[in-house]
């Protein structure tokens, strides 16, 4: 079971090897949202890691495929455990300072955030780029830095788009196994060298990912902004208008005006989503400048959630905090997957029966052939032309596509032009027109 999101991110790797040329809807979540609406951030601390650029407007300019994998290895946990081995099942109600980590199908791994020493080392991370195999990416800086690199070299420096998909996997014992396309945020207005269609454009380019039937709709809002004028919910609901596949996200709930919440959001009752909603609080911008980790930023987070009136009690607490909204991410993913494996697997079969054909029907390689085997291979594809050839001239056979010919082609029609059509064309001839 938890080996089912890794088997569909090679498949991700496979189909970005090939340029996306395929007809495959692979499951995978889709986050989308408006401009700065906090949508990197979000990706961030799921990660635990600062890597993705930052600025004011634009920034993802391309989307990012982005795989996680969990590195480490935990032992199953017995509920009747002792004190004192670290791993235990989380049953308590409140929201505690504590990470809670899902490893595919065991019981939850408890990281107690008060206490750096019990993080995993960060020595176990690093990151790769499908555009730059084998080499490992151990500072995350270096991930940022080349993330910009490569999407100015395809967009250029001044705010320009890309359709191009960036791939990106990251290694980690921190994370879940995930996988995720973060796309361009919603613009309105054209800035730099961007066309002026960009809304447009980046519409297109939202849709092209979501409209895929097994992708999962990510949909991040501003929680300091009116739900209704999501942009997120509303790219979702074009494509998905009972809301089954969408999971709405609501970022920036420590910036709402005093005495007011957004409880009813969580608790589905303004747009409903057969998913529900997640409240996470990211970073400031004030935290990012001052180099902020991300795990004192979900300290921050659990000290908001807990000490909140309006979140501090059971019925939300499961619905508030990143780390809740990886582990739900988690789950769904490898369910979806696993109802959509049958499908894609039995595509997967028809494609390969085809491709195989192809690849028969081309012969083998000559390379592998001894000089007997190709002059017989010469002979034989020469008895074919000329076969071929001749039933062409006769007007027999198929056409290209093997399809049965409905009108008659080569010497058939040439006949037929000559005992039909130029016949009746001379009968209707008066031998005396044109005779006074």
């Amino acid at each position: 079971m938890d080996q089912l999101i890794p088997i569909a991110a090679k498949l991700q790797d496979v189909l970005g090897a090939l340029g996306q040329k395929t007809q495959l809807d692979l499951p995978q979540i889709v986050v989308v949202g408006g401009q700065s609406s906090g949508k990197s951030s979000v990706l961030e601390s799921i990660v635990g890691r600062s890597f993705l650029p930052r600025g004011t407007g634009i920034v993802t300019r391309r989307p990012l495929v982005l795989q996680l994998y969990n590195t480490s290895v935990i032992p199953p946990v017995e509920e009747d455990s002792e004190e004192g081995e670290g791993e235990e099942v989380a049953q308590d109600e409140q929201y505690n300072d504590e990470i809670t980590e899902n490893r595919g199908g065991g019981p939850p791994r408890i990281i107690n955030t008060q206490n750096s020493s019990d993080l995993p080392s960060s020595g176990a991370e690093w990151g790769e780029f499908l555009h730059l195999p084998g080499r490992r990416f151990a500072n995350f800086s270096d991930i940022r830095d080349e993330i910009i690199r490569d999407t100015e070299r395809l967009t250029g420096r001044n705010r320009g788009i890309s359709s191009t998909p960036l791939h990106l996997k990251i290694y980690s014992p921190r994370v879940l196994h995930l996988s995720l396309v973060d796309l361009p945020g919603t613009a309105k207005v054209a800035v730099g060298d961007q066309p002026h269609d960009i809304e447009d454009q980046i519409q297109d380019m939202c849709l092209s990912y979501i409209s895929n039937p097994n992708a999962i709709i990510l949909a991040v809002t501003a929680g300091n902004t009116d739900l209704a004028n999501s942009d997120a919910l509303k790219l979702a609901r074009s494509v998905d208008p009972q809301g089954d596949r969408t999971i709405g996200v609501i970022t920036k709930l420590d910036l709402l005006d005093p005495g007011t919440d957004c409880a009813d959001y969580l608790q589905n009752r303004v747009i409903p989503l057969r998913r529900g909603y997640v409240g996470v609080v990211n970073r400031g911008q004030l935290d990012i400048d001052r180099d902020k980790s991300i795990v004192d930023g979900l300290k921050k987070e659990a000290q908001f959630f807990r000490s909140h009136p309006a979140y501090n009690h059971r019925a939300l607490l499961a619905k508030c905090g990143t780390p809740n909204l990886a582990r739900d991410l988690n789950g769904i993913l490898m369910h979806h997957i696993r109802e959509c494996l049958p499908e894609l697997k039995s595509r997967i079969t028809g494609m390969m029966g085809e491709l195989q054909g192809e690849l028969d029907a081309l012969g083998q390689p000559v390379d592998t052939m001894n000089e007997a085997t190709q002059s017989g291979q010469l002979l034989g594809l020469l008895s074919r032309f000329s076969a071929n050839f001749a039933q062409c001239i006769d007007g027999r056979g198929t056409s290209i596509e093997g399809i049965e010919m409905n009108e008659l082609y080569g010497g058939a029609r040439v006949a037929f032009i000559f005992n039909e059509v130029f016949v009746r064309s001379l009968m209707s001839i008066d031998a005396f027109d044109g005779l006074s």
